[in-house]
């Protein structure tokens, strides 16, 4: 088992009166849950939206809304504050961050807790934007997340869809779990630095028709490859995913191809290949298909049932392209190096990640155990991480090769 990224790390989360600053309550739960150690500071506009007991009895911590206490003849302990948290935490993160927050941090304003605390801050901030859509495009508004974005702080950005207002459109706070793999991202110091760069991304299994009701499979959740494409996209590229049948979640950011045979895929990343800087071919291809699908039910018989097969594709070794890089999956189970190093010369791969499965890694597990092998047969064996931290590392070695 290994110890969850944000166990144990310090997030100063801020909260803005915003009616999206309900949404900071499963943030605080979340984070919690993932053992972090939270506390809160609200503008005093949030407190109309939500008490600050609420997010006192989630975080098991005071909540901080005033800079001043409000009755000085009573004494107070807070003293400098707003320092003693600046050099506590870890990170910080503003959800719902209003436009004028966004303006006040823009400026360097220091007029109430919260932005007073900004100011102090030695740690990564990300702001996690909710607005109306008029209100969000405001060309002012567009200007400061530009400014702070290059100022170094991390923005995610807000989703498209309807809002309180009843509009539809852009505004919308990002989804919660996004906001959270933000925190996972930022806290190891990864950043925006796939901007401009575009990546296809294949993941989950491919299933082979039987007949209408059965299939050829594989046990793949699609985890690995998702978790890629989620990383890709949060650091900044433009990401495609072409995914085989999987219940993972995606962001709305990246653009989605499902399909389900092994046929259909290959023809998808021949069609998207060229459009990319960079192909990370993550899926668990089916190596074989029934030479004939049955067009109506097999029924059930006496005695067995003779299944011809035949060979799938071999996607990655048809991939022709001269423009764009390929990075390949080899999931071995025995003379694992040698096995993945004679795929990487045979393909002419950039790069191969050779998956070692066991009870906590490989398929359908949420950790991974693998090894990077580049070009030229260096390989780097990491120890048992999460996919989420896998993906990322598969990224900054792939990010080195790329133009």
């Amino acid at each position: 088992m290994i110890k969850d990224q944000l166990a144990g790390k310090k997030i100063l989360l801020g909260v803005t009166g915003c009616i999206a600053a309900y949404k900071s309550c499963l943030i605080v739960r979340e984070l919690i849950k993932r053992g972090a150690e939270v506390k809160v500071v609200m503008t005093q506009s949030a407190t109309e939206f939500i008490a600050p007991l609420t997010l006192a009895t989630l975080s098991h911590n005071e909540v901080i809304v005033n800079t001043f206490p409000k009755n000085q003849k009573d004494g107070t302990n807070l003293s400098t504050w707003h320092i003693d948290y600046a050099l506590w935490a870890d990170l910080m993160l503003i959800v719902p961050a209003t436009i004028n927050t966004i303006a006040k941090i823009s400026y360097g304003f220091a007029d109430n807790a919260l932005t007073t605390l900004v100011t102090a801050l030695r740690s990564p901030l990300v702001i996690a934007p909710a607005a109306d859509v008029d209100m969000y495009n405001n060309p002012i508004n567009i200007e400061n997340l530009d400014k702070l974005e290059r100022l170094g702080y991390y923005i995610v950005y807000p989703e498209s869809g309807e809002l309180a207002s009843g509009l539809s459109g852009e505004g919308r706070l990002a989804d919660v779990n996004k906001i959270i793999d933000a925190v996972e991202l930022i806290l190891p110091r990864y950043l925006k630095d796939l901007m401009g760069k575009k990546i296809l991304v294949s993941a989950g299994p491919t299933y082979e028709d039987i007949d209408p009701v059965r299939f050829i499979g594989n046990r793949s959740s699609g985890k690995m490859g998702y978790a890629i494409a989620k990383a890709a996209c949060l650091r900044g590229a433009e990401v495609t995913l072409i995914s085989g049948p999987s219940s993972q979640n995606i962001y709305p950011e990246i653009k989605m191809i499902k399909v389900r045979s092994a046929s259909e895929m290959e023809k998808a990343v021949k069609k998207e290949v060229d459009k990319n800087n960079l192909l990370i071919m993550s899926a668990a291809v089916s190596d074989f298909r029934p030479v004939k699908a049955a067009s109506n039910k097999i029924k059930k018989e006496k005695g067995t049932i003779d299944l011809k097969l035949e060979l799938n594709p071999d996607i990655l070794s048809s991939i022709k392209s001269k423009k764009t890089k390929v990075v390949g999956f080899a999931l071995e189970t025995q003379n694992e190096l040698s096995n993945a190093k004679k795929k990487l010369k045979e393909k002419n791969l950039d790069m191969i990640v050779l998956n070692s499965p066991g009870n906590e890694s490989g398929f359908e597990a949420d950790t991974n155990r693998v090894t990077i092998i580049k070009h030229d047969g260096k390989a780097t064996k990491l120890p048992l991480l999460s996919k989420f931290q896998v993906a990322n590392k598969i990224l900054t070695e792939a990010k080195n090769f790329l133009v």
